[in-house]
């Protein structure tokens, strides 16, 4: 079984939001290991300046940097990234796991993204679309399209 680590900055309060990314979370471990992290999002002030949000970006990726496994493949989801559908999703993750890479981590930013380095450093960008989500949503977004992935994978019903 491979093993999905998703990392997100910034805490979800709302209980429609955790109702619904538990719900997914608890779906997905039945095709891997799957974990979520949440880390801090660095506060800011009510207007903060372009230099403020690169400073509290560029903490917010060396903390992340801290709990990438090593030797994981990392994914990060950001707007510029390529936009894959359901199905191709679903088979990049199966090629990742036939190439041997047992460890797939997907990383969602804070409400201001991720820091452009730590972007340049991952090794794949997603993006679900040119538009603009709540991070927070994104996060069930993110857990959906996994389990969808999975479950196209599995050849179950639960894609149409």
């Amino acid at each position: 079984m491979s093993r999905v680590l998703v990392f997100c900055v910034g805490k979800l309060k709302e209980t429609f939001y955790l109702s619904a990314a538990s719900e997914y979370l608890k779906r997905l471990a039945a095709f891997c290991d799957i974990s979520l992290t949440e880390l801090p999002e660095e506060r800011l002030p009510e207007k903060p300046s372009q230099a403020q949000i690169d400073a509290a970006l560029a903490k917010e990726a060396q903390a992340l940097r801290g709990k990438l496994p090593k030797g994981a493949y990392v994914i990060v989801c950001a707007p510029e990234g390529k936009e894959l559908s359901s199905e191709e999703l679903s088979a990049k993750l199966q090629a990742l796991r036939l190439e041997g890479k047992s460890t797939l981590c997907f990383v969602v930013g804070s409400s201001f993204g991720l820091d452009e380095r730590f972007k340049q450093e991952a090794d794949f960008r997603l993006s679900f679309s040119k538009m603009t989500f709540p991070h927070h949503l994104f996060r069930v977004m993110l857990l959906e399209q996994l389990y969808r992935a999975e479950s196209i994978a599995a050849g179950t019903r639960y894609h149409k």
